[in-house]
């Protein structure tokens, strides 16, 4: 084993024994951390903000640009009434738009029965939309049945 290996184990080590996972490094956080692939256009600056946000919850995420973002779309299963501007694969669930990670974390939480979830739209005040007042907006389970309410937030937070 590397030298590099063994201070990684033992940091990890430590952080298990002690609850100390903030004070990692963030290697050793990424590695543990739920992985997010955010499929986006190469003009987009929301979805940029929108990864960031993900970071910040504690989500590894890879950013891969998009030359024909409806045909991924398409591909995964994204119905067009749902549709916004990015749309990120998450331990087996699309999550479409901008999504607050805490609603991200709930879905993995409670993994129902849908193919995702989805905030239509660029709705203001969501996370990666920040700025002016945040609307009320929707959040919806999908499947190829169709869609169905997952909530109801302002900004980040559920109302």
């Amino acid at each position: 084993m590397s030298k590099k290996q063994t201070t990684r184990r033992q940091a990890l080590v430590f952080a298990a024994a002690t609850g100390a996972i903030a004070l990692l490094p963030g290697w050793a956080r990424a590695e543990g951390a739920t992985k997010v692939v955010v499929h986006k256009s190469p003009t987009c600056g929301c979805c940029g903000a929108w990864t960031a946000r993900m970071r910040e919850a504690g989500y590894a995420v890879e950013e891969i640009v998009e030359a024909d973002i409806q045909a991924v779309k398409k591909r995964l299963g994204v119905p067009e009434k749902l549709a916004s501007c990015h749309t990120a694969e998450i331990d087996g669930y699309i999550v479409e738009g901008h999504v607050p990670p805490q609603a991200v974390a709930q879905l993995l939480k409670e993994r129902p029965n849908a193919i995702g979830l989805a905030a239509p739209g660029m709705p203001a005040g969501s996370p990666g939309m920040e700025g002016g007042e945040p609307e009320v907006y929707k959040l919806y389970l999908f499947d190829a049945s169709g869609a169905r309410p997952f909530g109801e937030w302002r900004g980040d937070k559920p109302v």
